[in-house]
This record gives C-alpha cells, structure tokens and sequence, in this order.
C-alpha cells in the first residue's frame, strides 16, 4: 500500500482544512487508517484513526470535537476534516495504516510522506 498525503497548507487560527490520504492497492479498504502529526522539536503524536468499515473513529483530546475523519473507500481515501483551528495544530500531518484498531505509530506499518499545516494566530 502506497498512501499520499495533501491538503495541508497555511490558514489563520480558527479556520478549515480538509486533508487527503489516497492509497494505491486494493486492500486498502481493510485498513484501519491512522493520522499522526510532528510539530517542531516535539514527538511523532496520534490525532485519529478510523478502522476499516469507517463505522469507528477515535480521535486525541486534543482535537475532540474540532477534527472529522472519515473515509470513502470506493476512493481508496480517508479524508480530515480540521475545523477551528488553533496555532499549536501547526505540524507535518501523516497517514499510515495498521491491521488494528491502535493509536501507537509504532503498530502502523505503512507511512505517507506528510503534508505541513501552518496555523498563524
């Protein structure tokens, strides 16, 4: 499984992105899909992850209520929605996939390259 990830990009604090994770290979619709995001100087964090038949999702306290994943697998896509968003959302954005329902980096095994949202206050 090969995942892309976009959307990212540069937006005022309180405003929207949606984020794009599109994968190539057929059993991507399997996965439970994953998106993490760096900051500058901090560790590698979980955000949300939606499992394979997209009916549970999980998301970070810190992003409850303001972030959406969802997936549309005849796309092979997951997709975040990120409403209201503050300047300590600002980092690299990544999906990965996982045969699990987990928030741990380390139990996905394949990675997207990330795409960069900037939050300005």
């Amino acid at each position: 499984v090969q995942l892309q990830a976009s959307g990212g990009g540069l937006v005022q604090a309180g405003g929207s992105l949606r984020l794009s994770c599109a994968a190539s290979g057929r059993t991507f619709s399997s996965y439970t899909v994953g998106w993490f995001r760096r900051a500058p100087g901090k560790e590698r964090e979980f955000v949300s992850r939606i499992k394979s038949s997209g009916g549970s999702t999980y998301y970070a306290d810190s992003v409850k209520g303001r972030f959406t994943i969802s997936r549309d697998n005849a796309k092979n896509t997951v997709y975040l929605q990120m409403n209201s968003l503050k300047p300590e959302d600002t980092a690299v954005y990544y999906c990965a996939v996982t045969t699990h329902g987990s928030t741990l980096p380390g139990q996905y095994f394949y990675w997207g390259q990330g795409t960069q949202v900037t939050v300005s206050s």
